[in-house]
């Protein structure tokens, strides 16, 4: 059984973030003035302070930094997983798609999105096969 994701309050800081996943896309918040991305999605970049930062498609791949699989207290084992994007930044999110007992750090993982509702969607990673990595 599938874990059940709920819509996040919307604001207008992380509205387009969310949007977009709805169509299958992760986006990162970049600063043009220090270079950099960051994530969760504000306007003030939070490295530098700057207020020049736009959005920019992710690639939307990266490695299991640390993790941890709830089995208390819920019907089914679920993977909560800190993952470092290729792009440098580090999300919390879920790993799915997976045998729990089989995720380890340094992982390779791609995004997937799970639907909130009919415009919002929620990137979630799951593992990469060996076939996808070498592509």
């Amino acid at each position: 059984m599938e874990q059940i994701f709920s819509t996040p309050p919307m604001n207008p800081e992380s509205e387009p973030f969310y949007e977009a996943a709805g169509q299958g896309r992760l986006l990162l918040k970049t600063c043009a003035d220090c270079g950099k991305c960051h994530y969760y999605p504000r306007v003030i970049c939070p490295l530098c302070g700057s207020a020049n930062t736009s959005w920019m498609d992710a690639r939307g791949t990266g490695d299991i930094y640390s993790y941890s699989v709830t089995r208390r207290g819920v019907p089914n084992p679920f993977v909560i997983a800190y993952v470092r994007l290729d792009e440098g930044v580090t999300v919390l999110t879920n790993i799915v798609d997976c045998d729990v007992d089989k995720v380890g750090i340094g992982d390779r993982v791609k995004v997937t999105f799970r639907p909130l509702d009919e415009k919002y969607s929620l990137p979630v990673f799951a593992p990469v096969t060996a076939t996808e990595d070498k592509q």
